[in-house]
């Protein structure tokens, strides 16, 4: 492959997207880039502070117990205030409590303040994918999440390292540098981040769907099938890549591994996904979804199964490789699908209860990962995840049988809709989701909503 071609590949990948899209980028990076708490909370609570392995899988448990509440809760406040106050609120509220969460000692401050950081910092979860739905068009989805994980990941592979370092000389200081970049994040949102939210009155009108696109309620959400189909099994595939910062840290802990051996291993993760995420992004936009889900979910669970057979820091990282790259083709490909049957007025809801199966998995991994290790040892765990794996592989294998194929996708977007760049995509966004969803979560196509999951048209971009 020649430099020219590597070139042109690359600017296929970035061009094309709003600029509010790329204000939105930065904030993702900056945020990510003080990734401490969520990385390094177990190894700070049983090497630094001495407690059980059970002990730090309760504090992490309640971390993601707190991301449940607040992922429903932000869902409603993204569609009724607007995403940006939401994601706002919610750096905010995570600067202050990461920062005193630094300062807790008693085990029961600890745990909550721990319940609170979990609150705020999944808060702006559902506000941040609900903007980029907004402005985003259809047909450029998959590319503008892909590029939205690959931030979070650069800023990952960077405080992986760089925190497992600082965590060898003061934990404290960790907390105090997410607390300080998570501020960073909020200001940038207030000074470069218009309000994206559709206006309902207008939205109503051209769409001529009548009651059609009347209040979503959290029951309606609940009540659509296929789409708590997806949730259920991103459950389950979050539920494996959180043993990535819980089960790992404390079973490479126990085998006489430092933080800073953590951190090089797990920065394996972020790196192989800032280098491989883009060209396998162009990849999976023109394969069939179906199957690129049903591989992804074997890749994760095999992957971390593949753990058990690890006895150096090149083999953790090879299996880490594994796993990561089941990770990169899942995640651009299943967001693309949720918000596809998320209506544009219910994006907030639809994306709160979204968010939250990664909150409850959040919520049951340390428990499971904790209990697991001090009854029974890591191997188990590991067996665990390949087991889980193989469900969630047949679990999206049986959900998507009856998706529509790319072949069957309806017509290309009209030529009038917006390609400027100028974020003002509503019509673009907004065509996707106002066609009514079925009591089995299925959508009705209408025009250019009916583009096909994962895949974007050769002329984008």
């Amino acid at each position: 492959m020649s430099v020219e071609s590597v070139r042109r590949a690359a600017r296929e990948s970035v061009s094309g997207l709003p600029r509010a899209f790329w204000w939105l980028w930065a904030s993702t990076l900056v945020n990510r880039l003080g990734a401490f708490v969520a990385t390094f909370m177990a190894l700070y609570l049983t090497l630094e502070r001495g407690y059980s392995a059970s002990f730090a899988g309760l504090v992490a448990a309640l971390h993601g117990l707190g991301g449940v509440v607040s992922s429903l809760v932000a869902g409603v406040l993204t569609d009724r205030l607007g995403r940006r106050p939401t994601m706002l609120a919610a750096n905010v509220a995570t600067a202050l409590t990461v920062a005193l969460l630094g300062f807790m000692e008693h085990p029961a401050a600890i745990a909550a303040v721990a319940l609170l950081v979990g609150m705020a910092s999944n808060a702006s979860r559902p506000a941040v994918q609900a903007m980029m739905a907004d402005i985003v068009a259809p047909e450029d989805r998959v590319r503008a999440f892909a590029l939205n994980y690959w931030a979070i990941n650069l800023g990952f592979a960077v405080s992986s390292v760089g925190a497992g370092f600082i965590a060898e000389f003061s934990y404290l200081a960790g907390f105090l540098v997410e607390a300080a970049l998570t501020l960073a994040c909020a200001l940038l949102v207030y000074v470069k981040l218009p309000e994206s939210r559709p206006e309902r009155d207008a939205a109503a009108g051209a769409g001529g769907g009548g009651g059609g696109a009347g209040e979503i309620g959290l029951l309606s959400v609940l009540r659509d099938g296929r789409f708590m189909g997806v949730v259920g099994l991103s459950f389950l595939i979050s539920l494996i890549f959180s043993q990535g910062s819980v089960g790992l840290p404390v079973a490479m802990g126990a085998e006489g591994y430092s933080p800073g051996d953590y951190g090089l291993v797990i920065a394996v993760n972020g790196v192989l996904i800032v280098l491989i995420q883009l060209p396998v992004t162009r990849f999976v936009e023109q394969r069939d979804p179906r199957r690129l889900l049903v591989v992804s979910a074997l890749l994760v669970g095999y992957g971390f199964a593949l753990t058990a057979f690890a006895g150096s820091l090149a083999v953790y990282a090879l299996t880490v490789c594994v796993w990561t790259l089941g990770e990169v083709i899942n995640s651009p490909v299943q967001m693309s699908m949720v918000v596809r049957l998320s209506p544009v007025h219910g994006r907030g809801r639809y994306q709160g209860v979204y968010t939250m199966s990664w909150a409850v998995a959040s919520l049951v991994a340390p428990l499971m990962a904790g209990s697991v290790i001090d009854s029974f040892g890591a191997v188990w765990l590991w067996v665990a995840t390949g087991v889980l794996g193989t469900v969630a592989g047949a679990g999206y294998w049986l959900l998507m049988r009856d998706l529509p194929t790319p072949a069957a996708a309806a017509p290309a977007k009209p030529a009038g809709a917006d390609a400027d760049g100028d974020g003002d995509s509503d019509s673009d966004s907004d065509s996707d989701s106002d066609s009514g969803s079925n009591g089995d979560g299925a959508r009705t196509p209408a025009g250019a909503g009916a583009e096909p999951v994962g895949v974007r048209p050769s002329t984008a971009g």
